[in-house]
C-alpha cells in the first residue's frame, strides 16, 4: 500500500488482514482518508472508521508489543534479571536464616552453604523444623539461580554472538538488560555503554557532587578490574568501543567476528603494558 489507504479493498470485518496492513502498510502521501473510506464503503461514516481505525491500530500495537517480548533478546533480559533476583533473595534469607539458626545453636554458620547443611538435616523440634524449611527454600532459590545462570550461559551466544564473545554470556546478558534490549544497546554510542549501570554516579557528576564514572558494570571485565587503577579509563573505553561495535554487529548482521577479540586483546595489552614501562 503505498498511494491508497489501509483499508482499500478490505472487508471490514476481516480484521486480521486490518491489522497487518497497519502495521505493515504505508502512504506516500496525506489524504482525507475518512472521506475516502465511506465513499468506497470501508464505513458509514467518519466516526465510524476512527472507531475501526482505533481498534486495528490497538491490536497491531498489542500484536508488535507481544513480538519483542517473545524475542530472543528479551528471553534473555528476563533469563539475567530473573537469576540476580533469586541470587539476591537467596543470600538475604542466608542471613535472616544465620540469625534465626544462631537463636538455637551457638555454632550456626552462614551463607548458602551453610543453608545447604541445615536443609540435609531432619529435625524433631517444631522451631529447628521450621528453621530447615527456610534453608530448603534458600538453597532452592540458588539452585534455581545456577539454572537461569545456565540458561543465559546458552542464549547469550545465539542472541549475540560477537557481545558475549567479548564479555561474556552473563556480562552481555546484563549489559542487554541494562540498555532495554539488544537494538537498544546497539544505537547507544560506545561512552554510554561505558558507564551503563553507574547510572547513580553519573547523576552525581551532573550535580556536580562526583567526578565523571570512568566504567560502570564493565567494570566486572577482566580487562578493567585487571589493569591497574590509573589505566583503568584507558580501558573501559577501548572495552566499551568494542562491545558497541560488538552489539551493532550482532543487531544488524549477526554474524561472528573473530577479529574484534584479537584487536580487544592487543589494545588492552598495550594499555596494561604502561604499568610494566613504569616500573
Amino acid at each position: 500500500m503505498t498511494d491508497e489507504g489501509w483499508f482499500a479493498g478490505l472487508d471490514p470485518e476481516d480484521h486480521g488482514a486490518a491489522v497487518t496492513r497497519i502495521r505493515e502498510g504505508q502512504a506516500e502521501t496525506s489524504a482525507d482518508w475518512p472521506r475516502v473510506a465511506v465513499e468506497q464503503g470501508f464505513a458509514g461514516n467518519r466516526d465510524e472508521y476512527y472507531d475501526r481505525l482505533h481498534e486495528v491500530t490497538v491490536a497491531a500495537a498489542r500484536e508488535a508489543a507481544g513480538e519483542r517480548e517473545r524475542a530472543a533478546d528479551r528471553q534473555l533480559v528476563h533469563a539475567v534479571r530473573a537469576m540476580d533476583d533469586c541470587r539476591e533473595q537467596a543470600n538475604e534469607l542466608a542471613e535472616r536464616l544465620s540469625e534465626w539458626a544462631g537463636s538455637l545453636d551457638d555454632d550456626a554458620g552462614t551463607g548458602v552453604d551453610y543453608a545447604r547443611e541445615l536443609a540435609a538435616q531432619d529435625p524433631e523440634t517444631p522451631g529447628d523444623r521450621r528453621v530447615v524449611s527456610l534453608a530448603r527454600r534458600v538453597v532452592g532459590l540458588d539452585e534455581e539461580a545456577d539454572d537461569l545462570e545456565r540458561f543465559v550461559e546458552t542464549t547469550a551466544p545465539e542472541v549475540a554472538p560477537n557481545l558475549t564473545m567479548l564479555a561474556g554470556p552473563v556480562l552481555a546478558a546484563r549489559l542487554i538488560s541494562l540498555a532495554g534490549g539488544l537494538e537498544s544497546l546497539a544505537k547507544k554510542p560506545s561512552g554510554t555503554v561505558q558507564v551503563l549501570g553507574a547510572e547513580d554516579a553519573l547523576f552525581a557528576h551532573l550535580r556536580g557532587d562526583a567526578p565523571s564514572p570512568k566504567h560502570g558494570l564493565i567494570y566486572t571485565h577482566e580487562a578493567v578490574h585487571g589493569t591497574r587503577p590509573e589505566d583503568r579509563g584507558s580501558a573501559s573505553r577501548a572495552l566499551a568501543g568494542k562491545l558497541s561495535i560488538a552489539a551493532r554487529i550482532d543487531h544488524y548482521s549477526g554474524d561472528r567476528r573473530p577479529d574484534l577479540q584479537a584487536e580487544l586483546d592487543e589494545r588492552i595489552a598495550a594499555i596494561q603494558a604502561r604499568g610494566d614501562d613504569d616500573a
